[in-house]
């Protein structure tokens, strides 16, 4: 059992930044993917970012130039760096691991970008 704990969420106007961590119970280099998604007011859970074990990244077109995904591998963290933030980016944002075919996710954290 693998658990997530997101952290870093907030209140930020428009047009600033704010990064989140997502802390892994276990090596997050046992994880085949990690990744960020949230959950928009009125929206279906939509996929942010992706980061694989060998470290390659992949992003939603419409956080793609804004956001970037890292991660300290001594600290089993991932970090979801969020910049140029606009209203439509609010919403509670989800950690995601896969570990051999098995879902994990953390409880969220709100990020809430006013106007």
């Amino acid at each position: 059992q693998v658990q997530l704990v997101e952290s870093g969420g907030g209140l930020v106007q428009a047009g600033g930044s704010l990064r989140l961590a997502c802390a892994a119970s276990d090596s997050i280099l046992s994880m085949d993917v990690m990744g960020w998604y949230r959950w928009g007011v009125g929206k279906q859970r939509e996929l942010v970012g992706l980061i694989s074990v060998g470290g390659g990244t992949k992003f939603a077109d419409y956080v793609k130039g804004r956001f970037t995904i890292s991660r300290d591998n001594a600290k089993n963290t991932v970090f979801l760096q969020m910049n140029s933030l606009t209203p439509d980016d609010t919403g509670v944002y989800y950690c995601n691991a896969v570990r051999l075919g098995t879902d994990y996710w953390g409880k969220g954290t709100l990020v809430t970008v006013s106007s």
